[in-house]
């Protein structure tokens, strides 16, 4: 684990994390500081920048998580495993979740499904990371904080087979890692 972290190549500085959640936040206040929102972080990644944006918000919110998962310590997604599903009570309120990454949009895309069946009356989204890959229907992303090429990146909340989601910054692993 040390190597990938060792030979990885920075994307972006903790600064650069940190402008792009100050400009998040900036950019969501409009659209939820009247609407009582409830922040939906996915975990485990989506909690670190869920708690980033909350530290910026000056309005009411709930704060609350779901666990939805396709990578389970792996680079490589496979199917959707619910760990926590979305609670019932959001039914009729605004919600906002928030990710750690979009790539091809699987995850976000059942708990899309989720928040219709549940009955959620808006629902918009955040990701601190999007990838850019041609992907046909990805989810609507309301605001996305940095963009990176198709290339396996941690740091801020994502992760390399579980370790490394703390680094301040975004890093790419190196090719044959």
């Amino acid at each position: 684990m040390q190597d990938v972290r060792r030979n990885a190549r920075r994307l972006y500085s903790a600064r650069d994390v940190s402008r792009a959640l100050v400009r998040m936040a900036a950019e969501l206040t409009p659209l939820l500081e009247e609407a009582n929102p409830v922040v939906l972080a996915v975990m485990h990644g989506g909690a670190f920048t869920a708690i980033e944006l909350c530290k910026r918000f000056r309005f009411a919110h709930e704060l609350d998580y779901v666990h939805v998962t396709r990578y389970r310590g792996k680079t490589r997604g496979g199917g959707i495993a619910w760990r926590v599903r979305p609670r019932s009570a959001l039914k009729g309120r605004t919600v906002l979740v928030v990710d750690d990454i979009l790539d091809h949009g699987k995850t976000l895309r059942a708990l899309d499904d989720e928040l219709e069946r549940i009955g959620v009356e808006e629902r918009l989204c955040a990701v601190l990371v999007v990838k850019r890959v041609a992907v046909a229907n990805r989810p609507r992303v309301t605001v996305a904080g940095l963009a990176v090429d198709d290339v396996y990146v941690f740091g801020s909340g994502m992760d390399y087979r579980g370790y490394w989601r703390s680094l301040a910054g975004v890093y790419a692993v190196a090719e044959g890692a």
